[in-house]
């Protein structure tokens, strides 16, 4: 029994150092959005399943019998101050429907990429005009996930810093089925 006791403590170190090997986020962080690189606050919570997006005029729309969606940034660019601002046509990679309070909300999800530390994620966002939050960036379980763990006592552990040859992490359809989903997509 005293073996078994003393493998146990051997084990334990080799379990917390490959855990304290994992980046640490805070509950909001700085994020770039790929490949503009404008600065935004990203709010990571892991009460939402799928990122969403501040996104202005959305419209979707019809190209080559697939179904798109147009949609204009207006983001300030938390780096210097700046406004961004861009209309972006995009595939719809999924429509999501959710159920509240004030009834049944159907958004758009596209993917798109954002920085994080020193790697970039192709993460998929939900497009909603969020000009009344507090953060336009919120990054849910799926891209947290990918990013690591989650310290929901800080903020700004770490700072954007994807260069060129930054490593990339592709969206994984096949890692839908481990999340579960939100509400019902359509």
């Amino acid at each position: 029994m005293a073996s078994a006791g003393a493998l146990f403590l051997l084990a334990m170190p080799m379990s917390a150092t490959a855990e304290d090997e994992r980046a640490v986020f805070g509950w909001v962080e700085k994020s770039t959005l790929e490949p503009w690189g404008v600065e935004v606050k990203a709010k990571l919570d892991s009460g939402a399943l799928t990122s969403s997006l501040d996104a202005r005029d959305i419209e979707r729309f019809d190209k080559e019998d697939e179904e798109w969606v147009r949609f204009r940034l207006k983001l300030e660019d938390e780096a210097n101050g700046e406004t961004f601002s861009e209309w972006l046509e995009l595939p719809l990679y999924r429509s999501l429907r959710l159920r509240g309070a004030g009834g049944v909300d159907r958004r758009p999800v596209v993917l798109m990429k954002v920085c994080l530390g020193d790697t970039i994620y192709e993460e998929q966002f939900s497009l909603r005009d969020r000009g009344d939050m507090n953060y336009p960036l919120l990054l849910g379980r799926r891209t947290i996930g990918h990013l690591g763990l989650l310290d929901v006592r800080s903020t700004f552990l770490s700072e954007p810093e994807c260069g060129e040859n930054a490593p990339l992490v592709e969206h994984d359809p096949d890692e839908e089925e481990a999340f579960g989903d939100e509400a019902s997509s359509d």
